[in-house]
């Protein structure tokens, strides 16, 4: 089986469930790319309880993956539970994700298996003297239109809110390249109404 998006869309593929291939899933989908994600919810957040992530006084580690999931499928991104990406590939202008059940293509990449760096060796991306991804702060890698989040380009920085932040990054920086101008997602009240139905206290 070989999946292919809708090509009236640009597409992205995200290996990988945590914050930060959520995040980026998010961002992605929410703004019109057509996003896969991987999830086989091997996360670290199911050992964490969070009262350092601004804005939220405390939340157990699932609960917050819970939400975070629930985020990315209300906006309709296609969620793969417990499906394992065992290799990626370029494959013409665009990249080949393969697991169990077939092959996935799209036009960006999005990786984000957290210590686990071996689909980005897999790939040919560059990296540190500290063995991490070498990412600036695009999150993009030197392979074009392939991004590494979270643990992948940093040691042992493994907070939650700086791979949420690097997640966004990632796809921020996919619909910056998809529309040919610095994208900015920034909504306000009234777009909960638009696009949930539902009014929000401003």
């Amino acid at each position: 089986m070989t999946e292919t998006t809708d090509d009236a869309a640009e597409s992205v593929l995200v290996v990988g469930g945590g914050p930060a291939g959520l995040s980026a899933a998010l961002f992605a989908q929410k703004n019109g790319l057509e996003t896969t994600v991987f999830d086989t919810d091997e996360t670290w957040m199911h050992k964490a309880h969070l009262f350092n992530y601004l804005g939220i006084g405390s939340v157990g580690g699932s609960e917050f993956m819970a939400t975070a999931r629930q985020q990315v499928d209300d906006f309709g991104a296609d969620r793969k539970q417990g499906e394992e990406v065992t290799s990626v590939s370029e494959s013409g202008d665009g990249f080949v994700a393969e697991t169990d059940e077939g092959e996935y293509e799209a036009d960006y990449l999005v990786l984000a298996t957290g210590a686990n760096r071996d689909l980005a060796e897999e790939l040919g991306c560059a990296f540190t003297d500290d063995d991490v991804v070498d990412v600036g702060v695009e999150m993009e890698t030197s392979v074009d239109d392939v991004y590494a989040t979270g643990a992948m380009g940093r040691k042992e920085e493994w907070q939650a809110a700086i791979s949420v932040g690097d997640g966004a990054a990632a796809a921020l920086n996919i619909l910056s390249k998809v529309r040919g101008e610095h994208y900015h997602d920034f909504d306000v009240p009234a777009d909960a109404a638009r696009v949930f139905g539902e009014e929000v206290a401003e």
